[in-house]
């Protein structure tokens, strides 16, 4: 076989990059752009469409020629445009977004929470992409005209950048899970679901698998195809190595997103606030399916502590030389943004627990790190008594390059925290998937190095318990 290249577009909440992968497992990320986080009104988060699809195109032009393309993107972030001209009618409204706070309120309130759980797996929450496309239907104007006349399409950013960039309109089923309008029993867009959210299902792309022929784009005159679509967080998944029931992994990003795959059949999760989720399908294979739970503050944690002044440097984070904040009773809920999974309680907000006049900011950033890591273990510990995990859990994200973290998060779990010596996984799996989607069957050969921390025999006894009670004081403070 050739030395093939493959692209892949990481299309992130907060920028664009691309990196390529070449058959000896080599890499290089020849360009990163930043894009603008437009916030009109408190609570609402926004992307431009427009300038998100240049900086993909910018990324592309940047690499020279490859064999394929994979994307992955933001997952819950949507856009809505016209089916003729192919403008956005809107600006991208993004995960983080929270104005369809009252919205689901209502749905709550109307006791159809259990009937989308049911059949999507997921709770109502704002997080996901259905109630944002109903405000979309309900507040932009032209949109409704647009759906009565069948020329409006609307979904996640990966069917809005293929039909710009391949002429081809469709969504793969992973993307698709994480609208709450998909039925993961049937995988099939649900007329209930998109009764209940107020969005034409009509408007709603065709499904596909997640590798495939997607189309092609033309970069100056060379027509590369992509062949690979998914979300970020599950190519995430792939990149680390994930192939097995048990095997974890956990992303530290602006939040933490934790998937664990459960094989062919949808975990039954019951009560513990975690997602049965679909983490890819192949053609003719039957859907990988997995646990999936969110935290909503990490590095945004991190970034807001920065901001008041916990610290000025990063490096002023590696080291800890007093036991853990929690032993000496402080500790910090990270819920900044509300309660992630297993909670989803947007009520809830950031709270110290055990402020002393000794307390200085150096404990208060230990505390910081520590309730990330807490959190992070809630999740973990929800989802093994759903399904066994490994004895090992793969991290990324920024986090995972800070020793004292990874340590308290290894001992809290008893657990080894195994961080890939390759940075990329990410990019890594959706490089992989756009090289299956090729038809290549066996494996890349991908070196797979990586540090491990282990349980250094800190007593943790107590602890999750100590947190848990504080947690629950973080409830019900936001209003």
């Amino acid at each position: 076989m050739l030395n093939q290249r493959y692209a892949a577009i990481d299309q992130g909440t907060t920028g664009t990059r691309v990196v390529v992968f070449d058959e000896s497992g080599h890499y290089h990320s020849p360009m990163s752009i930043p894009h603008k986080q437009i916030t009109l009104n408190s609570g609402w988060v926004e992307h431009d469409p427009e300038e998100i699809l240049a900086n993909i195109l910018k990324c592309l032009y940047s690499c020279d020629v490859v064999d394929a393309i994979g994307i992955c993107h933001q997952g819950e972030s949507i856009v809505a445009w016209d089916a003729d001209s192919k403008r956005p009618l809107y600006n991208a409204i993004v995960w983080q977004d929270l104005r369809t706070e009252k919205t689901i309120q209502q749905l709550k309130d109307a006791g159809l929470g259990p009937i989308v759980q049911a059949k999507s797996g997921l709770p109502l929450d704002p997080y996901f992409s259905a109630s944002k496309m109903g405000w979309i239907i309900n507040n932009v104007v032209g949109a409704k005209t647009l759906a009565d006349k069948n020329k409006l399409r609307i979904g996640t950013m990966d069917a809005f950048f293929l039909d710009r960039l391949c002429g081809v309109y469709v969504t793969d089923y992973n993307s698709a899970s994480r609208t709450s309008l998909l039925n993961i029993h049937t995988l099939q867009w649900d007329e209930q679901l998109c009764e209940i959210f107020g969005v034409p299902i009509h408007c709603l792309p065709p499904l596909r698998d997640n590798i495939g022929d997607f189309g092609a784009i033309n970069l100056d005159g060379h027509l590369t195809p992509v062949t690979a679509i998914i979300v970020d967080q599950f190519a995430g998944t792939f990149g680390h190595g994930c192939r097995d029931k048990g095997d974890a992994k956990i992303t530290f990003g602006t939040g933490a997103f934790l998937q664990a795959l459960t094989g062919a059949d949808i975990p039954q999760t019951h009560e513990s606030g975690l997602l049965p989720t679909l983490c890819w399908k192949f053609p003719d294979e039957p859907p990988v399916f997995g646990l999936d739970g969110g935290v909503y503050n990490a590095a945004s944690a991190i970034n807001w502590a920065k901001k008041i002044g916990l610290f000025e440097q990063f490096d002023e984070l590696a080291d800890f030389r007093a036991e853990p904040a929690i032993k000496r009773g402080l500790a910090f809920v990270p819920a900044l943004s509300g309660l992630g999974c297993p909670y989803w309680d947007r009520s809830a907000a950031g709270l110290w627990a055990g402020l002393s006049l000794d307390t200085d900011k150096k404990d208060m950033m230990q505390s910081v790190l520590e309730g990330i890591a807490a959190r992070s273990a809630e999740v973990i510990f929800a989802m093994e008594k759903i399904s066994p995990l490994g004895k090992s859990i793969s991290v990324d994200g920024g986090l995972s390059s800070n020793q004292y973290f990874k340590q308290f998060l290894a001992n809290l779990l008893q657990k080894n925290i195994e961080t890939p010596a390759n940075r990329e996984v990410t990019a890594l799996g959706a490089a992989l998937l756009a090289r299956k989607g090729l038809g290549i069957s066996h494996e890349m050969t991908v070196r797979r190095n990586a540090t491990v921390t282990q349980p250094d025999g800190t007593c943790m006894q107590g602890v999750m318990e100590q947190y848990r009670d504080i947690i629950a004081r973080s409830r019900q403070l936001r209003h």
